[in-house]
């Protein structure tokens, strides 16, 4: 009697260890499964999804250079009717690449994102190497003096795919007159103005950049 009730536990505790192992292994299924449905939803294979459409528009803010402030844009898609869309907020004076976003817009939507974007200043065609080059020199200068590009920038500049930056020859004038010039925006806090602020003292010292409030 003793030797069945000890086989009878064996057995139970088998079947238990088995049942324990193949649930261990339906979390670990369906964990990778919800990893794998995560990185196929991020940001970063989003834009690369984009990246293999070919480019329907590539658009600046005309006057960037004479204001300091201006967007980006960089369109693609299949066809002209749902466009993977990267804009980037650009500050040529001082802090770089400010702002990032990516979204997908149907034609209506896309032609009437322009057009907001348009109000402040007129948008115009650049060509897609050039905007490249643009993005990494001004990121590479900003960080030179204390200002990073925006925490997403790497991620959805990658919406560029295989546009060469290496390809173009053109120049971009950063700063004004040579110099760093920062402008607050009419958001920011005194004391987000007071940290850039101190950000330039660091890196250029007292004289080596300039500021002045938004007109």
């Amino acid at each position: 009697m003793a030797e069945a009730n000890h086989l009878r536990r064996s057995a139970m505790t088998n079947m238990a260890l088995k049942r324990g192992r193949k649930a261990q292994r339906r979390k670990q299924v369906v964990a990778q499964k919800r990893r794998v449905e995560t990185l196929q939803t991020s940001l970063p294979a989003r834009v690369l999804r984009a990246a293999q459409a070919p480019v329907q528009h590539c658009l600046l803010t005309e006057d960037l250079f004479e204001t300091g402030i201006g967007t980006l844009i960089l369109a693609r898609g299949a066809t002209p009717h749902v466009l993977a869309t990267g804009s980037f907020l650009l500050d040529v004076f001082c802090l770089g690449i400010k702002d990032v976003m990516f979204g997908t817009f149907e034609h209506d939507e896309f032609a009437m994102y322009v057009e907001a974007t348009d109000a402040g200043s007129p948008l115009v065609s650049i060509a897609p190497g050039d905007a490249r080059k643009l993005m990494r020199d001004l990121a590479a200068w900003s960080q030179s003096i204390g200002f990073p590009p925006h925490r997403d920038f790497a991620a959805i500049e990658r919406i560029f795919g295989d546009v060469s930056a290496d390809e173009s020859e053109a120049d971009f004038p950063f700063g004004r007159d040579g110099k760093p010039i920062y402008i607050p925006g009419p958001f920011e806090s005194a004391t987000l103005i007071r940290r850039r602020i101190e950000q330039l003292q660091k890196h250029l010292g007292n004289d080596g950049f300039e500021f002045e409030t938004a007109a």
